[in-house]
C-alpha cells in the first residue's frame, strides 16, 4: 500500500508539472498576442483551489489530475461584448491562433531540454557499455561481439553508457541489421554487422540489450540468497537468507542467469534445490509459482541474489559544465523526439505491438519507480514523458493542439477557414479515436497489474 501512494504522489506531482508547462505555453503566448484568458486549470472537474488573479484571469487547481486547459475569450462559445471583440481568440489572425496552440507542445520540449540540462549539470551515474560476456548462439554472439570489447558507437552514432545503448536498440525494432562499432581488448576498433530479421523481445519480460545477448560489464549476481519473498516459493522450500545456492536437479550452478533459466522453465514444476547453509548442503524441494505474462507463461521462485557493485573502473559520472550542458540537453531531447516518433511509426505499421502502449498506471510506476532511484533518474523520466505529451498534442488530430493547427494551415493557404460543420465532424471523430487508444492504454496498464 506504501507504494501505491508513493507511485500515486509521483505521478501526480510528474504531471501536474507537465500540464503547468503545456497550459502555461499556451497562455503566455495567448497573453503576448492581446488574447483575453479567463481561467487557467491544472487538473479537471471540481475546483479544490482557486485564486483571481491582478490580470483577470482565475487561477484553478482541480480534483482530476490529468490535464489542464486554458479557457480563453472566444465569440464562438459565448457572448462576447462588443468592447472585448479585439480580445477574443477568434478575432486574432490565423497566424496569432497558429502561435498560441503551438506554443503548448513547444513548452514540453523547451522543458525536456531544461530537464536534460539539469540532469547533465548534476551528473547522471553511468556505467560504460563493455561486455561482461555474450550469450552463446544469440545475435551479438553471431555477429562478433564477444567479452571484454566496449562499445562506442552504433550505426555511427556515438554511445557513452549502457543507457544510450538501450535507446538505440529501441530504434531498431523491426530493422534488419545494425552496425556496432566496438574496441576491443587490444585496443582495437572495428565494426560488427548484426542481422536482426528473428530479434524478438518482450519488455515486460527483459530488455533490447539482453535481449540481443550483450551481458554488461555491471553488478554482479552471487549465488548468495540476500531476499526471500514473504509467503513465497522459496519460502515455502525452507530457502533462508544466507544460503549459498549450489544445484538445481543435480546440475551445478555457474551463476544468477542459470537459476532463472531453469525457473522459468518449470511453472508448477518440483525442483531439488542444494543449498549451501552454515557450511552443510541442504536439499530442498521447490515449486515454482505460475506467472503469467502476455506471450508465455513462467515459474518464479520469490527470491533474490546479494549483488557485488560494479567495478570503479567502469563507473562514471556523466557531467558536464553549464554552458556544454545546454548541448547535451538540446541533444538528448532530439535523441528522445527521433526515438519516439520512430516508435510511433512503428506503432503504426505493426512492427511494435499495441500491447505496448501504456497509460496513466504505467506512467505512476515508472514515475515512483523514478523517484526511488533519486532526482536525477525522475528528470529523466520527465523528460521523456513531456517529449511524449508535445508530440502526441501535434498529432493531426481535432481535438489535440496538431488538429487545430491543422485547421489553421488550411485557413492560411485557402484563406477562409474550415466550415464550423467540418470542424464539428472532425472533433467527434478525433474524440473518438482519441478515448480508443485511452481505453487501449488502460486496458493494458491492468493487465499488467
Amino acid at each position: 500500500m506504501g507504494s501505491f501512494f508513493w507511485n500515486l504522489g509521483a505521478f501526480i506531482v510528474a504531471l501536474g508539472v507537465l500540464v503547468a508547462v503545456h497550459e502555461f505555453g499556451h497562455f503566455w503566448v495567448a497573453r503576448r498576442n492581446g488574447v483575453k484568458v479567463e481561467r487557467f486549470s491544472i487538473g479537471f472537474g471540481k475546483a479544490i483551489w482557486r485564486r483571481m488573479g491582478k490580470d483577470g484571469t482565475e487561477y484553478v487547481v482541480a480534483m482530476i489530475p490529468l490535464g489542464g486547459y486554458v479557457k480563453m475569450l472566444d465569440s464562438r462559445v459565448e457572448d462576447v461584448p462588443a468592447e472585448l471583440h479585439d480580445q477574443a481568440f477568434n478575432h486574432k489572425s490565423v497566424w496569432a491562433r497558429m502561435a498560441i496552440v503551438v506554443a503548448g507542445p513547444m513548452a514540453n520540449f523547451v522543458f525536456a531540454i531544461f530537464a536534460c540540462w539539469l540532469m547533465f549539470l548534476i551528473g547522471i551515474p553511468s556505467v560504460k557499455p563493455v561486455l561482461n560476456s555474450v550469450t552463446p548462439t544469440s545475435v551479438a554472439a553471431q555477429g562478433g561481439l564477444s567479452s571484454g570489447m566496449e562499445i562506442i558507437a552504433i550505426d555511427g552514432k556515438k554511445v557513452r553508457t549502457w543507457e544510450e545503448v538501450n535507446f538505440a536498440l529501441l530504434g531498431r525494432l523491426g530493422d534488419d541489421k545494425t552496425v556496432f562499432t566496438v574496441t576491443d581488448t587490444a585496443g582495437q576498433q572495428r565494426d560488427a554487422q548484426l542481422l536482426l530479421a528473428d530479434w524478438q523481445f518482450n519488455p515486460e519480460v527483459e530488455s533490447p540489450i539482453t535481449a540481443l545477448g550483450l551481458v554488461p560489464e555491471g553488478p554482479s549476481l552471487t549465488l548468495d540468497v540476500a531476499n526471500v519473498v514473504e509467503n513465497g516459493p522459496a519460502e515455502a522450500a525452507g530457502v533462508q537468507l544466507g544460503d549459498t545456492l549450489v544445484a538445481i536437479n543435480g546440475e551445478k550452478l555457474v551463476d544468477w542467469r542459470q537459476l532463472v533459466t531453469a525457473v522459468q522453465a518449470s511453472p508448477e514444476i518440483e525442483m531439488e534445490l542444494e543449498v549451501q547453509r552454515n557450511g552443510q548442503s541442504q536439499k530442498l524441494m521447490l515449486t515454482p509459482a505460475r506467472q503469467e505474462h502476455a506471450d508465455r507463461v513462467i515459474g518464479f521462485a520469490g527470491l533474490a541474489p546479494a549483488v557485488l557493485p560494479v567495478a570503479d573502473e567502469y563507473r562514471f559520472d556523466l557531467r558536464y559544465g553549464p554552458l556544454a550542458a545546454i548541448g547535451e540537453g538540446i541533444g538528448r531531447t532530439w535523441d528522445l523526439s527521433v526515438l519516439t516518433f520512430q516508435m510511433l511509426g512503428k506503432l503504426v505499421t505493426g512492427v511494435v505491438s499495441v500491447d505496448n502502449l501504456s497509460g496513466p498506471i504505467s506512467i505512476a510506476k515508472g514515475a515512483g519507480a523514478t523517484a526511488d532511484y533519486g532526482l536525477v533518474y525522475f528528470l529523466g523520466f520527465m523528460a521523456l514523458v513531456s517529449v511524449n505529451l508535445g508530440i502526441i498534442n501535434l498529432m493531426p488530430l481535432p481535438v489535440l493542439d496538431g488538429g487545430h493547427l491543422l485547421f489553421y494551415i488550411i485557413e492560411a493557404v485557402t484563406g477562409r477557414p474550415v466550415p464550423e460543420k467540418v470542424q464539428e465532424v472532425g472533433f467527434k471523430i478525433g474524440a473518438a479515436l482519441l478515448f480508443m487508444l485511452m481505453g487501449l492504454a488502460l486496458f493494458n496498464d491492468f493487465a499488467r497489474l
